[in-house]
């Protein structure tokens, strides 16, 4: 890494992230303060919402409407695949939210909304009015993308896993489980999704646990894309880590930069890009194949990442177009479907800010302040919103990409930060395993400033 160069770019990024820090400061001038706020989805997004509500404005009234009683997190879920985590693990409770903060709480399904009257309705016959709504509903996985798919079986024998849960712990069974020598393959899916790195890590690291205890598996990676976010610095680490050699436009596009080794062993990790003929078409669970637009793979173990779209509640409540996710004001985040409702999180359009929980977080944020200053009859400031996505390429091999993030000329959300974004190919060891342990340290303190 670039001395001069990274420390330019922290300097920058603590300008930015001062700038996001005043316009995330609220107006102390409230008003309205016996208003409701309720909350649908107690995710990142809703329970950051909530808490910074509260903390902007004492006095607010925040209702959370929540199907489960604990959260179950999805970033850092892949580690229990590799066994560097338990189910357990992944289990958050909202007991601090409660407790610290007043905020109440609804474990209930949402059936409807009522917008004129201001009324969200549950399966359990409750009828909650509201101020002002923020959805925060995540993402659904599209299992019916691919012939032979559903989520019955992903379920039984063809886990997804992109949301954790039952599917997490099975294909985790699975792959620890598989027979020596035996295939596991990852399909990848098309743009846009949650995680952008994730796919990509959870193959990596199953792949440095396969070196271990199934030395001679293999891991396949059938994607539809062609590239993907930290492309060049992941598969950099997975040269250096499994003996991959990289396609040769990327070599041609990174040699001048660093230095790449090319193995004549075969490496036990393939990528077969979208030009290659990556794109899954079938699914055969009961003879475990996968058919691709290039070929039929036989598997051990499939893990398919289907296409996904806004969660089903945004549906239920009219908030998704038919692009499946949800057209919002960019500077409010407020829906432009149906009024004092505002969607954040992986459900919303928001442009180049990409599907993450740190988007999600940061968006709760920017939301909370408009709705203060809008309740004091004020104009909130021009928001900043920030996203950084930490990966593995192994355990002890990170990486990231950071961006900032404002409104441009065409009144949409765009990146205004342009080198400085990812790990330097040419970082060194320490730096490397330097952002494996930031990478753990953010699980915890993000996990704290959504939750605690």
């Amino acid at each position: 890494m670039n001395p001069t160069h990274d420390t330019s770019r922290r300097e920058w990024l603590t300008q930015a992230l001062g700038l996001l820090s005043v316009a995330a400061a609220p107006s102390l001038a409230f008003a309205n303060n016996a208003a409701h706020i309720v909350i649908v989805g107690g995710g990142v997004g809703g329970a950051t919402a909530a808490k910074y509500l509260k903390l902007f404005n004492p006095q607010l009234r925040v209702t959370v409407i929540e199907k489960n009683p604990v959260y179950v997190r999805p970033y850092g879920s892949s580690e229990v695949l590799n066994q560097h985590a338990k189910m357990d693990d992944l289990n958050v409770s909202y007991d601090g939210l409660k407790s610290r903060y007043g905020i109440e709480f609804v474990f209930d399904t949402v059936t409807g909304l009522d917008p004129q009257a201001r009324v969200i309705s549950t399966l359990g016959k409750k009828k909650i009015g509201y101020d002002r709504l923020i959805v925060s509903p995540g993402i659904q996985l599209m299992y019916s993308a691919y012939e032979g798919y559903s989520e019955a079986v992903a379920n039984q024998s063809v886990p997804s896993g992109w949301i954790p849960g039952q599917q997490t712990a099975l294909l985790a069974k699975q792959l620890q489980g598989m027979r020596q020598g035996g295939t596991f393959v990852l399909a990848a899916p098309p743009n846009p999704y949650r995680c952008p790195p994730g796919p990509y890590e959870r193959a990596a690291l199953m792949t440095e646990w396969f070196a271990k205890h199934n030395p001679t598996a293999k891991v396949i990676i059938v994607d539809p894309k062609d590239s993907f976010v930290t492309d060049e610095t992941m598969m950099l680490g997975w040269n250096r880590l499994y003996n991959f050699n990289l396609p040769d436009d990327y070599v041609q596009k990174m040699s001048s930069q660093v230095e790449m080794t090319q193995h004549s062993k075969p490496s036990m990790l393939s990528w077969v890009r979208g030009k290659d003929g990556g794109r899954t078409l079938k699914i055969d669970a009961k003879n475990m194949r996968i058919e691709t637009e290039g070929e039929t793979i036989k598997a051990d173990v499939i893990n398919v990442i289907p296409p996904m779209k806004a969660g089903q509640v945004a549906a239920t409540l009219g908030l998704a177009d038919s692009s499946g996710f949800c057209p919002v004001q960019r500077r409010t985040f407020a829906s432009t479907l149906v009024p004092n409702v505002y969607v954040i999180g992986d459900a919303s359009i928001a442009d180049a800010m990409p599907k993450s929980g740190f988007s999600a977080n940061t968006q709760a944020k920017v939301v909370a302040r408009a709705i203060v200053e809008e309740l004091a009859g004020k104009t909130a400031p021009e928001p900043l919103w920030e996203n950084t996505c930490y990966a593995l390429a192994g355990k002890d091999y990170g990486l990231f990409v950071a961006d900032v993030f404002k409104i441009q000329a065409d009144g949409k959300i765009g990146r205004i930060n342009g080198k400085g974004r990812y790990l330097p190919l040419n970082a060194t060891p320490a730096q490397i395993k330097l952002g494996a342990r930031y990478q753990q340290a953010w699980l915890r303190t993000f996990t704290a400033d959504c939750f605690a």
